[in-house]
């Protein structure tokens, strides 16, 4: 008995046990995500109803981005030495500002419709958020904080980056619970299914869709990683968080927008596509030009 004092099943076993309660884990989140989709089971967009009070999907979704987002920033902010009272003080600053700008954003984007609506504005429960419109609150704020305290922009961006990817790799699916953010109609395996109020009107009588949130999202998750990787190699920038999100981000939503049924803006692309092409030019400058200029300049003394 003395030999597993620790513990009542030695140390191999307890970690067969994990595996495989893992492995039962997953497979039963994807079985149950194959049900979803394929429309076996039907999902109430909202979670929870207490008197007045009704708890939505989306809302859990989008507060666990944050809270996931928070987690991860406050873990690596000693890699651009930022305490965890300054990651807590910009989160409180960052997430109202963020929720605006994205909702403000996404008015703008639909002007004539929240014109003749303007009741719905305030309605954000029912979806409705431009990432690109959080992103330019998240700056200012940023900037804001910089300007009162000292503490770099760059080097908030930094950790921010890999945090907001996590975040909106999460939330994303909120889109999932409201049936929103779909693509044009598929038959691919991975088709989800969308409920007949919730189909656009002149694509009604199909059943199934592109998830177009999932693209995303897992796009997302894997550029949260790779940054990650990146970030904390000794070559890094401060800054470079900034610039790569840019990239990054843009990269994926630029195409994810062939999935989604949108209007075309100019030149056959959308106005999300226009905007994620120029964030694209911005990331690019902003992470090559201090290089070559580095590198100028030390060919410069050289010779």
């Amino acid at each position: 008995m003395g030999r597993y004092h620790k513990g009542f099943l030695k140390p191999q076993w307890r970690s067969r046990l994990t595996a495989a309660a893992v492995m039962l884990a997953v497979a039963f989140i994807i079985y149950t995500l194959r049900q979803l989709f394929r429309g076996s089971w039907q999902v109430d967009p909202v979670l929870l109803r207490i008197g007045p009070l009704t708890i939505r999907w989306y809302g859990v979704m989008i507060a666990l981005g944050v809270l996931a987002g928070y987690s991860l920033a406050d873990r690596i902010a000693p890699w651009r030495r930022i305490s965890t009272e300054q990651v807590f003080t910009l989160l409180v600053l960052t997430v109202p500002a963020g929720l605006i700008g994205a909702r403000l954003a996404f008015v703008i984007q639909n002007l004539p419709y929240f014109a003749g609506h303007p009741g719905e504005i305030l309605r954000t429960w029912q979806g409705g958020l431009s990432m690109h419109g959080a992103v330019a609150a998240a700056l200012l704020i940023f900037a804001a904080y910089q300007r009162a305290t000292g503490l770099s922009l760059l080097r908030v961006t930094d950790i921010a980056a890999p945090a907001a990817l996590i975040g909106q790799a999460i939330g994303r699916w909120g889109n999932f619970f409201n049936q929103e953010v779909i693509g044009y109609p598929t038959n691919v395996p991975w088709k989800m299914y969308v409920r007949p109020e919730n189909r656009p009107l002149d694509l009604a009588e199909y059943a199934y869709y592109h998830p177009a949130f999932l693209y995303e999202s897992l796009w997302n998750a894997a550029a949260a990683l790779f940054l990650l990787r990146l970030l904390h190699r000794p070559g890094a920038r401060d800054g470079d968080g900034l610039w790569l999100y840019l990239i990054l981000y843009s990269l994926g939503r630029f195409f994810v927008e062939f999935f989604r049924i949108g209007t075309p803006y100019w030149a056959g692309l959308t106005l999300a596509q226009l905007v994620s092409l120029l964030l694209i030019l911005v990331g690019t400058a902003g992470f090559l030009v201090p290089r070559l200029f580095h590198g100028v300049k030390n060919a410069g003394k050289s010779g």
